[in-house]
């Protein structure tokens, strides 16, 4: 079992580490704008040969995980289950806000809110960093990972469940343990990628965290994400 010892951030401390890294990458994508035609769009000082992309062999097999399984570590690591957004406004000690980050990109939220319990909140930080990582070791421009769903309230999950038959009265998302990560858009830091070539770097990020006993994630055709739960 993995012990993350974490010091929550309040959301100002959030706000202003993310422009203070966005700063930096608009001074990195300014002297790429200004490098000679042909060289790398990447980094300048790029050296080594770019490691190759490979993604997994089957999507639902590598990421098979179901409600069922999911909703055990939900309930194991999770908060008590809000009901609105008045109610979450009072359990802010419990929780982490995640709505702002150099390594991911927040969708505009309208059946959730960016709040996550801090192992959950590390698990996403920790994915958006490999991912970074892994872009830069394959020669790959940057781009964030966009992420679809967050918390949810039970009210939430009242109104999804009229046009969404999988938003379960049960949602692990009610605990704050639970994102989603789109795998069919991207947010370009540098410049825009193929969705597909993002997707199988992301996928061999996603095996790695899962194979690492850090989550359980689930991959849906329908919602096209990454449904995941923090271990």
């Amino acid at each position: 079992m993995i012990n993350i010892k974490y010091k929550q951030p309040t959301k100002r401390q959030f706000i202003v580490g993310f422009f203070a890294v966005v700063a930096l990458l608009a001074g990195v994508r300014q002297l790429m704008k200004s490098a000679p035609v042909g060289e790398a769009p990447l980094d300048t000082h790029y050296t080594h040969k770019p490691n190759r992309i490979r993604s997994v062999a089957n999507y639902k097999a590598a990421f098979p995980d179901s409600q069922s399984v999911q909703i055990v570590a939900a309930e194991k690591w999770g908060v008590r289950p809000v009901q609105n957004r008045q109610d979450a406004e009072h359990r802010m000690k419990e929780l982490v806000y995640v709505g702002e980050s150099p390594y991911y990109h927040v969708d505009r939220l309208s059946n959730s809110i960016p709040y996550l319990v801090p192992r959950a909140a590390v698990l996403l930080q920790d994915i958006g960093q490999a991912f970074y990582d892994s872009l830069y070791n394959k020669g790959v421009p940057f781009n964030k990972l966009i992420v679809t769903s967050v918390l949810r309230t039970m009210d939430d999950v009242a109104k999804l469940q009229r046009h969404n038959t999988n938003a379960t009265e049960r949602s692990c998302h009610l605990f704050g343990t639970t994102f989603d990560i789109c795998y069919n858009r991207y947010h370009a830091v540098t410049q825009p990628v193929r969705d597909d070539t993002l997707k199988y770097i992301l996928s061999e990020v996603l095996r790695d965290k899962r194979q690492e006993g850090r989550c359980y994630i689930k991959y849906e055709v329908k919602q096209g994400c990454f449904h995941m739960t923090v271990r």
